[in-house]
């Protein structure tokens, strides 16, 4: 006999993790001028996953106003622990610095302004983690470009791969054999937007 089990996305919506003041005004921002981020839900696995992995030099492709760095950078349990976060946008960089600024972390986090893909091919390997959060169509060059960048064994995060120009980027990570790979499609309360695809993946 199988069991009931809870269908309704209101029951899901009361774990919403809880969050500080800072992340609290970042997500109405977010709001305020439609800036996607990865919303509570989305920020505690990145969290999660950090400290299961034991990351101590992170990746992030799409800085924007630092919601998700924050997340990234305050999960590091080792002091010389770095998170490297790239962001096209001049004033989204200035916003994030002061955020970072805020919350004590500009000794954990380096931003790099400029296109990410060219600024990927700028770094050193290796990294423990990578985490892909922007426009779509970079998804696959980025894809490439992180299996030079990433560690054996290292974990490559995508948001938003339910998206249709994650299609190849979604199709490329199945069919190859240097990366063994999972997508969940979830339900992810005040994430941009709350049902999305996310892609998990290791190196191997």
């Amino acid at each position: 006999m199988l069991e009931s089990q809870f269908t309704n996305e209101e029951y899901f919506s009361q774990f919403i993790p809880e969050r500080d003041n800072l992340l609290l005004e970042l997500e109405k921002q977010a709001v305020d001028e439609n800036i996607p981020i990865i919303g509570p839900v989305m920020g505690q696995l990145l969290s999660l996953l950090v400290l299961v992995t034991g990351s101590r030099r992170v990746l992030e492709l799409g800085t924007a106003i630092g919601y998700s760095g924050l997340y990234l950078a305050r999960s590091f349990a080792h002091p010389d622990s770095e998170l490297i976060t790239v962001e096209h946008s001049a004033e989204r960089v200035l916003e994030a610095q002061q955020n970072f600024e805020t919350a004590g972390l500009t000794d954990k986090i380096s931003i790099e302004t400029g296109k990410a893909l060219d600024i990927m091919d700028a770094l050193e390997p290796e990294f423990d983690l990578i985490f892909i959060d922007i426009n779509k169509e970079a998804y696959l060059p980025a894809l490439h470009k992180s299996a030079s960048l990433l560690k054996q064994g290292g974990l490559l995060i995508a948001d938003n791969t339910s998206f249709t120009g994650s299609k190849e980027f979604n199709d490329a990570i199945q069919k190859s054999q240097e990366w063994r790979s999972v997508q969940l499609y979830s339900f992810l309360p005040a994430h941009s937007p709350e049902h999305d695809g996310i892609c998990l993946a290791v190196k191997v």
